[in-house]
């Protein structure tokens, strides 16, 4: 299992990955089979979870136009679909964004000036480093933009269009304007400690055209003045700010999805693993949003019927006490075999339920954990409710003032 990217630590930054010019016309079958796309091996950062994902709370909260397509289909989790049957009132129904066509202002200048674009406005669900975005035509093969630029800006609070683009507000320029093609997914690798942390995107696209998905791939870094008006908080959230590291199987569906919001309605909006045919068995391991004192367990079966973990253990470490091992996240190294405690003995577990445990008021802090489940199976949720200690606090604090964007 290849591991996740290392938040928080130095690495050289791939360059982009763009397709240019239009893609051929839908010709019937699968409308993928010519999807142009870079390798997922190549840009580890996909492996961070969306921080625009509107499972998370993120919005596109504004837009010049969308005549054709509503700006909302932008950051909808799944891959965008085509119907080549589907038509309305204005045309083709396209699952993406999608802007009328910009003209000149007379006869002998039928065509936009070089400036002329739209825009986008998005709120991120969490807060966040930014490790990499990537854009996606797919299916807008002859209205795609000729070209993108992506702007960051940190702003507390909800705030409106009027506010962003005040003169006050600075933008950080993320992807500086950029041809690209249609029908194709462009990779744009960030270097995340150096761009800081935001809270909202600008996506502008020259001179008009259609954006099927935008990702921001990153790692969370929640609103400090919620998280100690909160005091006690799931520490493993994405929400608040914890992390998948790791997992022993990814077939079925994302390790993230443990640490998403609210409960499933699917099956495949927890994680399952496939099934296996050897003696071992599956695992997770996540970053706590800082070192905390774990107080209660919630591991979450839901929609896991017939497929369900026979059993669970849960184990806690902090990195920050021990030496560690290997690359780890945030501001402590991945914990070294011999850290780890066991804090939840191996339990059965039943199908389908929310299964709650408080542990032992001498549990000591720790900045990581440790699930895992016998020997396979489906789990939709974890949450490990608790408080952060006092150099939980103080490093969160150090962190935010560390990754303040610095504007251009």
């Amino acid at each position: 299992m290849t591991p996740d990217p290392t938040p928080g630590r130095a690495a050289a930054v791939p360059a982009a990955t763009v397709f240019t010019g239009p893609a051929a016309p839908y010709a019937g079958g699968d409308p993928y089979a010519d999807h142009r796309a870079p390798d997922p091996a190549t840009l580890p950062f996909t492996r961070l979870p969306d921080l625009a994902d509107r499972r998370l709370g993120g919005s596109v909260t504004a837009a010049s136009d969308e005549f054709f397509a509503e700006r909302e289909n932008l950051l909808n989790p799944e891959p965008a679909r085509f119907d080549p049957a589907a038509f309305g009132h204005k045309g083709k129904v396209m699952d993406g964004w999608e802007t009328r066509r910009r003209r000149g202002v007379h006869p002998d200048h039928p065509h936009p000036t070089a400036d002329e674009h739209d825009w986008a406005l998005i709120r991120l669900g969490v807060p966040g480093l930014l490790h990499g975005l990537v854009v996606d035509t797919a299916h807008f093969r002859g209205n795609h933009p000729h070209a993108v630029r992506i702007e960051g800006t940190r702003v507390p609070g909800t705030p409106g269009p009027e506010t962003l683009f005040a003169p006050a507000t600075a933008w950080t320029e993320l992807v500086p304007r950029t041809e690209v093609g249609g029908h194709a997914a462009h990779a744009f690798p960030l270097s995340g400690a150096a761009s800081g942390r935001f809270t909202h995107l600008r996506l502008s696209q020259y001179p008009d055209g259609g954006i099927a998905r935008l990702r921001a791939h990153g790692e969370p870094l929640a609103d400090l003045d919620w998280l100690a008006a909160l005091g006690t908080f799931d520490l493993v959230a994405l929400a608040h700010g914890g992390l998948v590291e790791d997992a022993s199987d990814r077939f079925y569906s994302p390790p993230i999805h443990t640490i998403l919001p609210g409960r499933p309605r699917t099956m495949d909006e927890g994680w399952e693993t496939r099934r296996r045919r050897d003696a071992g068995h599956d695992w997770l391991r996540y970053r706590l949003a800082t070192e905390g004192v774990v107080r209660a367990v919630e591991i979450d079966t839901g929609c896991y019927r017939g497929n369900a973990p026979g059993w669970a253990e849960l184990a806690l470490a902090n990195a920050e006490n021990g030496a560690g091992h290997g690359p780890g996240a945030g501001d402590g190294l991945a914990p070294g075999p011999g850290e780890w405690r066991l804090a939840l003995p191996r339990t059965r577990l039943l199908p389908d339920t929310v299964h709650r445990f408080v542990l032992p008021e001498d549990t000591p802090p720790a900045t990581h954990a440790r699930l895992d489940v016998f020997p396979d199976g489906g789990v939709a949720r974890l949450r490990l409710h608790g408080s952060p200690t006092e150099p939980g606090w103080r490093r969160l604090r150090e962190r935010h003032h560390r990754t303040a964007p610095r504007p251009d």
